[in-house]
């Protein structure tokens, strides 16, 4: 999945196009600055508007010289195309909710990478970093089938491979030590927890 333009890899053409951008702004654009941000002809965006303005998804106001638009927010479709908009988000929520399935509980665990930045597309992996709780060992039985199937599951959720990373609380201090610009720096900088203590707070406390 495309979690960077996730409503015109769902909708592809000028439509899709036109309501990526309108569900990402939240104010009243010019039909011109649509068209802009778009990447499509002014023409294209007048035609596209013309027919969501006739299906009631998107809003006109007349102000002239211009027209402003928007996503008419009462509208269950335009809903529907809002909430599409902001998927990264939903996603980072259902893996959270799902986190609390892992047994033992990690004492971190952390979604890293481009899908931290906004940066996921398509082909993009999700970076996650597991971190075992102090003492436990890293061929325990019940610790690899429980967060094997958390990321199976997050794999299904989330529609792009899951790559785990996986290490102990008592070698995160070392890891963390490491001189910027690392992998580890940029995980206690970056990254969006799921659960569990920041990687950084839980590295001093080991």
């Amino acid at each position: 999945m495309d979690y960077v333009e996730p409503v015109e890899a769902l909708l592809p053409g000028v439509q899709g196009k036109v309501l990526g951008v309108l569900a990402r702004n939240h104010t009243e654009l010019s039909m011109r600055a649509v068209a802009r941000l778009a990447r499509v002809s002014p023409q294209q965006a007048s035609v596209v508007l013309g027919h969501l303005i006739d299906l009631g998804l998107v809003e006109r106001r007349d102000v002239p010289p211009v027209a402003l638009v928007r996503l008419s927010p009462d509208n269950l479709a335009a809903q529907t195309v809002a909430a599409l908009a902001d998927l990264r988000q939903t996603a980072l929520d259902r893996l959270t909710d799902l986190a609390a399935s892992i047994s033992p509980a990690p004492a971190s665990l952390v979604v890293f990478g481009s899908f931290a930045r906004g940066q996921a597309g398509s082909g993009s992996d999700i970076d996650v970093l597991a971190v075992r709780p102090a003492g436990l060992s890293s061929n325990d039985d019940g610790w690899t089938d429980s967060l094997g199937a958390w990321a199976d599951r997050a794999r299904r959720i989330v529609g792009n491979p899951v790559n785990l990373l996986e290490t102990s609380a008592e070698e995160l201090p070392e890891l963390l030590g490491r001189p910027a610009p690392s992998l580890w720096s940029e995980i206690a900088t970056e990254g969006v927890l799921l659960l569990g203590a920041p990687v950084d707070t839980l590295g001093v406390a080991a």
